[in-house]
């Protein structure tokens, strides 16, 4: 009996996405990776080995049908992989971007077992583009209108999902922002150099299409409140984020030149701080940065500074490497532009000159314990362990919590001891009739995609409810 060869699919490495150089992009605010080529992109999709249950799909919290519209990227048909991820997700260029891939879909993914996984967020990224460059946007057909009104307060991911989905559902969608642009987290806290504005805006202009109507520099809360709406609208969905900057509470933390990441970044990346005179926004601009906290905000904060003009940017964390929250792309993009990390390093107080500006700060070295409830390793200080540092600013970037404004004109809504919005993790409902809440407001910060998969649960949610009124 001859043996019939078995045909095995050639080894392919996992493809480079082309990037700027470091020395060069760490002077300027153009999005660091340039993006996949038509050839690298199709090239990367025939990795994909179109699993008969794949896994990718359950790591995906919108459940993205990631075989499929990988395989019309190696099909050669872009517009139709765009359109895959648009039926379930409508945000697919910024999540291509800045979702966390390699603790989700890439996770998982079977060709990962014995290699590098395939690179999805890499070709998301690649087919939103794509459609969005030849102008091929594709507006699908909604449901015939129910007479319905849905308020969603809020424009960050959570709430663009719940507006995207429900509009299509035949509701009419206002979305309520506080600021002037759209986008929440997305157009403020996200760096030009990582998630470009225009990007934003285009998606947000894809809903504005669909028919979704959008009122912005509307605080809910304050112009009208929760109750108010309710007259109006038969339901609501909040998603506020996670804005109320976190500060260290050491001595010295009131002087001159100190900013909470929240206020630093929204300077920059939405009032455009960093092409001040032309737009008449200031920001400090020290030479000798301090960056306190690892996660991506530390990191966005570090390379904001260092773009700004700093000639050292340090980032200074209580705890080890394996311990920092930061994605493992933007530590490595950091470290390549010259970030230093000064890790087990806890702040104890900050230094000052005559005039109250931030001249340095005092560090104690640390150790790490036992694990704590986060199941992190607890930092614990070595004694007689002081030093300082010098620095001309600083930047807090060690969190953010939840905004008390809405919650506390809106009587009857629970909140957890936090101070976040009580809702159930599988439908947003909150205890008050007719409310629904996801995202940051109610998890603490979390990751964009992570928002949009609660926004898609509680459009869900709100669906069933106003069809069965």
């Amino acid at each position: 009996m001859v043996e019939k060869e078995k045909k095995e699919k050639p080894k392919i490495p996992r493809q480079k996405m082309p990037e700027q150089e470091a020395k060069v992009r760490a002077k300027n605010f153009n999005e660091v990776p340039l993006g996949y080529t038509p050839e690298l992109a199709q090239l990367e999709a025939s990795r994909c080995i179109q699993c008969k249950k794949p896994k990718c799909i359950e790591g995906c919290p919108v459940e993205i049908d990631i075989p499929a519209f990988i395989k019309r990227i190696q099909d050669g048909d872009f517009v139709g992989a765009a359109r895959k991820l648009k039926e379930r997700n409508s945000l697919p260029a910024v999540c291509g971007r800045v979702c966390p891939q390699e603790d989700q879909c890439e996770k998982v993914c079977i060709v990962g077992k014995k290699g590098e996984p395939v690179a999805v967020g890499r070709l998301e990224r690649f087919a939103a583009d794509w459609e969005k460059e030849k102008e091929e946007v594709f507006i699908p057909g909604k449901a015939p209108a129910t007479g319905k009104k849905v308020a969603v307060v809020g424009s960050g991911p959570a709430g663009l999902t719940v507006a995207g989905d429900l509009v299509l559902k035949g509701h009419e969608v206002t979305i309520f922002e506080a600021l002037h642009k759209t986008g929440g987290v997305l157009i403020y806290g996200i760096p030009e150099f990582r998630l470009p504005k225009d990007i934003v805006q285009a998606e947000v202009s894809y809903l504005e299409r669909l028919g979704v109507k959008v009122e912005c520099n509307c605080v809910v809360g304050r112009i009208e409140t929760v109750d108010e709406l309710l007259t109006e609208y038969d339901a609501i969905f909040l998603g506020l984020g996670a804005g109320l900057p976190q500060f260290l509470n050491v001595p010295g933390e009131n002087f001159c030149g100190i900013y909470s990441a929240n206020e630093y970044l929204t300077r920059s990346n939405l009032m455009k701080a960093y092409l001040f005179p032309r737009y008449d926004t200031p920001i400090a601009r020290g030479k000798n940065v301090a960056i306190f906290g690892a996660g991506n905000v530390a990191m966005d904060s570090a390379r904001t500074a260092l773009r700004l003009g700093a000639d050292t940017v340090r980032i200074i964390y209580r705890r080890s490497r394996d311990e920092m929250p930061a994605r493992i792309e933007e530590i490595h993009h950091a470290e390549e532009e010259g970030v230093q990390f000064h890790l087990l390093t806890a702040p104890i107080r900050f230094l000052g000159d005559d005039n109250g500006w931030v001249t340095g700060v005092e560090c104690l070295r640390m150790e790490l314990g036992e694990p704590d409830e986060s199941g992190r390793r607890r930092p614990v200080p070595i004694k007689g362990s002081e030093f300082q540092l010098e620095c001309d600013l600083a930047v807090v970037a060690i969190g953010a919590g939840p905004n008390p404004l809405l919650p506390a004109t809106t009587p009857g809504l629970e909140l957890n001891k936090r101070g976040y919005i009580v809702a159930d993790l599988e439908t947003g409902k909150t205890n008050k009739p007719e409310v629904w809440a996801g995202g940051d407001i109610v998890t603490g910060s979390a990751t964009v995609i992570l928002a949009m998969g609660a926004g898609r649960k509680a459009a869900n949610s709100i669906q069933e409810y106003l069809m069965s009124k």
